[in-house]
């Protein structure tokens, strides 16, 4: 019930606008029954190839260690290290940057699906009477914007009426489909493949363009594969084949029905299904399963970025645990408010969902396609398949992904361009951070003093040693952090036990307590302590140092410790190129208003020094601090 409710909210709606779409885009095709049943039978196969033989049976094997999305899978294919050669870097970087790539497709859907779905639900005013029709876009704000409010109390309490209420929907699509093809079953010749395709080769290019509207149908099929550790392979593949892959056939097949007889109905199909006294119920069910279908996407997003901030490829943001019992129900309020302003932008601009179908699908099919491709390769490297077995078995879903692909390009100036720019802004500043953090722990290499030769001149010129426990955060083979070294400088003092702290994210969703510390004693009571954490867990700095209190017996007590944390000033040179001195500007930007690490590591404010550190970003020079 649980799967039912949540990962199937988004194709669980499709129905509202896919047949539809279909028929009301430019070069669209005339109401016949051969077209009908051609176009019919593409979406029928597409959600069989597609979700049921490719996401069902392939795509949820490929789980890292029960989780699954885009970046699971990446880290399944990342190797340890990367090649030695130029070679090996350079498919290790690509690799990356087509993961990373892919999650940001992710954040450009996470608008769209709450501005179609809500949008198309509410346009069923339209069918009661067409008096409502000024109110459809004023409703359809007002839910959005109440949609998007309540994110941050958390949706603990009214997801337990998820599954229920999609269940329901389900039900009536199955129910309102049954009844038309009883009354017209010619409409099930779509159930034979051969339809589809003579609908394709007969209208040629014209035909192959169609497809672009057809792959809304299977929009929400990449959720499958991402809520994969919220509820299991099992689960979600019951859910699919006992309740939402036969409801979804009925529906759109009694569509189809609908219209062989009254093609006048294609404005809105879905809702002609259905009898005049219950169109006013549908519709209010409708919106409630478009809310699900955009809370199910609006979690995703925040996991996703939960996700990313942890592998430090993007700025921390504040996270908010929006439950105690579950770890995943997290909040970030900088994405929201993005996000609802990015949703109600669109549904203010494109007015309609047959305007905001051109929008739709150009993401989620760019998604689907760097999906197989990875799936490809790991059957290759972790599968051990060869290559013939991956070509006939695999290959045929990259040649299905590619046609889909490539037909939602044509969709780009009518609006599939708002996807893609927003995945390509997201990418390019996950790409100027993550360079700029490198580049920054070089400058700061450069200038820190390795820990071997610190130590000694503490045997030789031996500070003010006070009680206490002192942690400062630095980066793997740093040497001496900066603070410690500023704290010596100008406070001539060190505490009895100092902690030098480098948290590392693995590449697995969870790190178990078990594997969570590695300590080494340095003498004179300094120790090296490496905290590991999973990309899916909250990392809690005074909850590991316990850890190694109980455990490990580390000389600490989390409540009276103190922190020393850096807080950069980066200065960028004027002699730099232009094109050098932009992108670090952003850098620095983005230093500047990325959430204090008190915040992220949820250490108290009051037990934390910050020391200030002025670090030039200056590529001709080792930089100066």
């Amino acid at each position: 019930m649980g799967a039912l409710g949540v990962v199937y909210g988004d194709i669980g709606t499709s129905p509202l606008y896919t047949l539809q779409a279909c028929f009301s885009a430019p070069n669209s095709f005339a109401l016949s029954p051969a077209n009908i049943i051609g176009i019919l039978s593409l979406i029928l196969w597409t959600l069989t190839i597609t979700v049921t033989l490719k996401y069902i049976t392939f795509v949820l094997r490929a789980d890292n260690r029960g989780e699954g999305g885009i970046l699971a899978l990446l880290a399944l294919l990342r190797p340890a290290s990367p090649g030695a050669g130029g070679e090996g870097r350079r498919s290790h970087h690509l690799l990356l940057a087509c993961g990373f790539f892919g999650a940001t497709l992710l954040y450009g859907d996470g608008m769209i699906t709450p501005a179609i779905s809500v949008l198309s639900a509410i346009q069923g005013l339209d069918v009661v009477t067409p008096t409502l029709n000024r109110y459809i876009i004023p409703a359809t704000v007002v839910v959005l914007v109440a949609l998007f409010s309540i994110q941050k109390r958390g949706t603990g309490k009214i997801s337990q009426w998820f599954g229920p209420v999609m269940l329901l929907w389900f039900l009536v699509l199955a129910l309102s489909g049954l009844g038309e093809i009883l009354r017209h079953p010619l409409i099930l010749l779509s159930l034979n493949p051969l339809a589809g395709l003579l609908f394709l080769f007969g209208h040629r290019l014209v035909g192959f363009l169609v497809l672009g509207a057809v792959i809304l149908a299977v929009t929400g099929a990449e959720a499958l594969y991402a809520d994969l550790g919220h509820f299991g392979r099992s689960p979600i593949r019951l859910a699919w084949l006992a309740a939402v892959f036969p409801a979804l056939l009925c529906n759109y097949l009694g569509q189809g029905a609908l219209l062989l007889h009254d093609p006048s109905a294609v404005s809105a199909p879905l809702y002609h299904l259905v009898p005049h006294w219950a169109l006013i119920p549908t519709v209010i069910l409708a919106t409630a399963a478009t809310i699900i279908a955009s809370q199910s996407i609006i979690s995703g997003s925040f996991s996703l970025m939960g996700q990313s901030i942890r592998l430090n490829q993007t700025p921390r943001m504040r996270i908010v645990q929006t439950s105690r019992d579950e770890k995943g129900r997290i909040y970030i309020p900088t994405l929201n408010w993005l996000l609802m302003i990015g949703t109600i932008g669109l549904v203010l601009v494109f007015q309609t969902a047959n305007h905001l179908a051109g929008a739709y699908g150009v993401a989620i099919s760019t998604l689907m396609w760097i999906t197989t491709i990875f799936l490809m390769l790991l059957a290759r490297r972790r599968w051990e398949w060869s290559i013939p077995k991956t070509v006939a078995i695999l290959g045929g879903f990259l040649l299905v992904d590619s046609a889909f692909w490539l037909s939602t390009l044509t969709k780009i100036p009518d609006g599939g361009w708002f996807p893609l720019l927003i995945s390509l802004l997201l990418f390019g500043m996950m790409e100027i951070w993550a360079t700029g953090r490198q580049e920054l722990i070089q400058r700061l290499q450069a200038h820190t003093e390795p820990l071997v030769t610190f130590l000694a001149h503490l045997v030789e010129e031996p500070p003010i040693r006070i009680p206490g426990t002192a942690v400062y955060f630095t980066a793997p083979n740093l040497g001496i952090p900066p603070t410690l070294g500023h704290q010596l400088t100008h406070l001539k003092t060190l505490h009895e036990h100092v902690i030098l702290l480098t948290i590392l994210t693995q590449e697995v969703p969870v790190v178990h307590a078990a594997q969570r510390l590695e300590i080494e004693a340095l003498g004179q009571g300094f120790y090296r302590v490496l905290v590991h954490f999973g990309f899916m867990q909250a990392q809690n700095i005074p909850a590991a140092l316990q850890l190694g209190a109980t455990e490990f017996g580390l000389p600490v007590q989390p409540e009276t410790v103190t922190y020393f944390i850096g807080r950069e000033s980066l200065i960028i040179p004027e002699q730099i190129s232009v094109a050098s001195r932009f992108f670090r500007r952003i850098f620095a930007f983005l230093s500047r208003n990325a959430s204090r690490a008190t915040d992220f590591y949820e250490i108290p404010a009051d037990q934390v020094i910050e020391l200030g550190l002025r670090i030039s970003l200056d590529r001709a020079s080792p930089g100066s601090i």
